[in-house]
């Protein structure tokens, strides 16, 4: 007992009050009435009151510092908070205790413990820092900042408060702010890897990449092991364009720490720039792997399935997402648009209104919900979700060209004209605004004008891919093709390509030679029906390289150049030849089917988007047509037909004969040769009336009125095809009707 009194005097002298404290309460553990002990813990107990700033016990804290470096921040807690209650006033403690709260996420409890270091001693420039630190946590930006700047002021030269105070003012997009915060820590402390780093990325933030990449290489050479400025770093090079640099950073960043999620995230995104989804999905994978409740990695994987048409797995990617991230708001838009394109817009609209109950201002939200009215055909309430889309961002140009649409789907072509150059004046180069309004000036009969825009086709995403590009110049239609070769090539459908064959005479007649390359299917068709062409398969292989033109053309824009000598023909000739041996062949086929006359038909196209729904419809509405007596249907459709051929047979009792032999898809020169067989052909919008008509054959075609495909550009031209038009608000069974009438008052010669 003498000795450990003893020993608890020295440790008083010395101000080690927690350990005479801790020693004289063993005293009293083992011997209740001993007098001295009693003394002495009182006179301590004075002390303390007199001087409240506490230690513990120096083995008991060691003990929790190392826990701590070892990662056991629940069992710190544990501790800390049972040593909280025999030492108060013990600092330290608290201190620790509120940075093991911050490892384990507990932004709350950690704000508590760090205010109560600050309460105890006024005087730790470390706990006004780490209370800075968690307030930032908290978004509680000028709070954090007030704490910073009270750590200064005890510790003028503290590198690290600086750091904190740039990351603050990043956090705020005050980034020249914090550009010279970062610079004031570096000036302090010229070997600070971390603020050379955060620099980089308020750079970055700021758009200053080069600038950026600098700072990131000082950090680099400071510390070359350094994953998070190697992954920075590479983030950036994605922004300057330099993909290959930017994998290269990624990818040092995932050989230091082959767990980071962060970095096999990164290197997704620039993979998913790239258009390389499958590589980027695998790469978001391994980020989930690392990392299962990494949300934006489901999410941009997501958006990858969604853009492979993989919509089931993109919805469950969603789903995944918004199970670890319940206020992910871009997530439901997203799912929503998944949804939409599967054709279930009521459930589109329950995502996009969840995306807005987290974030009311999400315009894209509003304008994704006008979409999904506009598919319904709900017209008035998709125009008030995009003037709701404009009214909290004026200028939305991609909610002024939604407008548009479905202004011209109400046949008010004018106001569609002039809201789609509202989104012009907007955003010029606005590529889906400028065919917009090509579908909108041609439904409006602005022929020339409309040929115009459609020129801006191959800018948007959906005719990207189809653009080719020589080191031959582009015709322009003024230049003398006399002596000249010129390549016309083929950028769309089979149907375009057929439809806009009927313009080679007239471009061929004016060169000395004229080349076609075209889909391989269609060469037999149109070699045999223009001798005077080349007609050749498409190659793209050698396009830079090629010397055996002048100048070449997309067949888009044919119709631009020669819509005068189009326009004075009213209306085109048949212009493909069938094999006649064919056309006989099929002709005995038919007559074996029994008595004609013979109707080709079909009625869906394998193209079915929400943006076409409106123009096509169930084979169940045929019936007027269907019930037409002593006639003989042919199947003349080339895909998912089998189980409406029964719908026929059961509900009208009519067979629709198929030619199982016949390839519809791919042998487009014997389907010519089987149109012009038959007596007539009925078909929506697709190419089979392209065909039917171009080999002479009457052809009825059942549109939509205001569809983007329904204009003197996409329809066919000939003199055998009559177009029977759809209003919006009609019903299709008013143009079956229609066109059944005019059957029956068909005067059919015999085959």
């Amino acid at each position: 007992i003498d000795q450990t009194l003893v020993k608890a005097k020295s440790h008083i002298k010395k101000n080690e009050i927690a350990e005479a404290q801790y020693l004289y309460k063993e005293i009293l553990r083992l011997y209740p009435k001993n007098i001295r002990a009693q003394k002495g813990l009182a006179a301590l107990q004075n002390h303390i009151l007199v001087n409240p700033i506490q230690t513990s016990p120096s083995f008991l804290l060691n003990k929790l510092v190392m826990l701590y470096n070892q990662g056991k921040f629940t069992t710190v807690v544990e501790h800390a908070q049972f040593l909280t209650k025999q030492y108060p006033g013990a600092f330290i403690i608290w201190n620790i205790l509120g940075a093991a709260h911050k490892n384990l996420g507990q932004i709350e409890l950690a704000l508590k413990a760090f205010k109560k270091v600050t309460e105890l001693n006024p005087n730790y420039a470390d706990g006004f820092n780490n209370l800075g630190i968690s307030l930032k946590d908290q978004e509680k930006i000028d709070k954090a900042l007030e704490a910073f700047k009270k750590a200064l002021l005890i510790k003028p030269d503290y590198a690290e408060v600086y750091n904190n105070i740039g990351n603050a003012f990043k956090y705020q997009n005050k980034f020249k702010e914090a550009i010279e915060a970062y610079k004031k820590a570096i000036s302090l402390k010229p070997d600070y890897a971390d603020a050379y780093n955060n620099m980089g990325v308020a750079l970055k933030d700021k758009g200053r990449f080069k600038e950026a990449v600098k700072a990131y290489n000082k950090a680099l050479s400071i510390k070359p092991d350094y994953a998070e400025a190697h992954c920075n770093k590479g983030i950036t090079h994605q922004k300057l364009g330099e993909l290959e640099e930017a994998k290269l950073s990624l990818g040092t960043a995932i050989s230091i720490e082959p767990d980071n999620s962060e970095n096999y995230f990164n290197i997704g995104i620039i993979l998913q720039d790239q258009d390389k989804q499958d590589e980027a999905i695998v790469s978001y994978k391994h980020a989930i792997l690392y990392d299962p409740n990494h949300a934006e990695s489901y999410y941009n994987m997501g958006d990858c399935l969604k853009k492979q048409g993989n919509l089931s797995d993109a919805i469950v990617a969603y789903n995944n997402a918004l199970s670890i991230k319940p206020n992910f708001f871009e997530a439901y838009n997203n799912l929503g648009v998944a949804l939409q394109e599967q054709g279930d817009f009521n459930k589109a609209i329950d995502q996009y209104n969840k995306a807005l109950l987290h974030n009311p201002k999400y315009v894209e939200a509003y304008n994704n919900i006008g979409n999904a009215f506009k598919y319904q055909n709900k017209f008035k309430e998709a125009i008030e979700a995009y003037e709701k889309a404009i009214s909290l961002k004026p200028d939305y140009a991609d909610a002024y060209n939604n407008m548009s649409n479905t202004l011209r789907f109400l046949s008010k072509f004018k106001e569609s004209i002039k809201v789609c150059k509202k989104a012009l004046s907007i955003k010029p180069d606005h590529a889906d605004a400028h065919l917009n309004l090509s579908f909108a000036l041609l439904n409006a009969g602005k022929i020339k004008e409309g040929l115009d825009e459609y020129e801006w086709r191959f800018k948007t995403n959906k005719f990207k891919s189809y653009e080719r590009h020589f080191s031959k110049p582009l015709w322009d239609g003024k230049k003398n093709l006399k002596g000249k070769r010129i390549l016309v090539w083929c950028e769309q459908g089979i149907g375009d390509t057929i439809n806009w064959s009927s313009c080679l005479p007239f471009i061929s007649s004016q060169a000395k030679h004229c080349i076609l390359e075209c889909q391989q299917k269609l060469v037999p068709l149109l070699r045999r029906s223009f001798p005077n062409v080349e007609v050749k398969l498409e190659n793209r292989n050698l396009d830079l390289d090629r010397d055996d033109f002048d100048y070449h053309l997309p067949m888009g824009s044919l119709y631009r150049y020669f819509i005068h000598e189009i326009e004075a023909n009213d209306k085109m000739f048949p212009h493909l030849m069938p094999d006649p041996l064919r056309v006989e062949y099929w002709r005995e086929r038919l007559i074996s089917l029994g008595k004609g006359p013979y109707i080709g038909i079909s009625w869906k196209s394998s193209n079915i988007s929400p943006e076409r729904f409106n123009d096509y419809t169930s084979i169940l509405k045929w019936s007027s047509i269907l019930n037409i007596p002593n006639v003989t249907f042919i199947n003349l459709q080339y895909s998912d037909y089998s189980n409406d051929l029964i719908k026929i047979k059961d509900e009208f009792g009519v067979t629709v004969h198929n030619f199982n032999d016949l390839d519809h898809f791919n042998n487009i020169d014997d389907v010519a040769a089987l149109c012009s067989a038959l007596d007539m052909v009925v078909s929506i919008q697709n190419s089979v009336p392209l065909i039917s008509s171009a080999v002479g054959k009457p052809t009825k075609v059942a549109t939509w009125k205001q569809s983007s495909s329904n204009n003197i550009l996409l329809n066919p031209l000939s003199t055998t095809a009559d177009i029977y038009e759809r209003n919006t608000e009609e019903s299709w069974n008013y143009i079956f009707n229609k066109i059944a009438k005019n059957i029956i008052n068909h005067e059919f010669k015999p085959i």
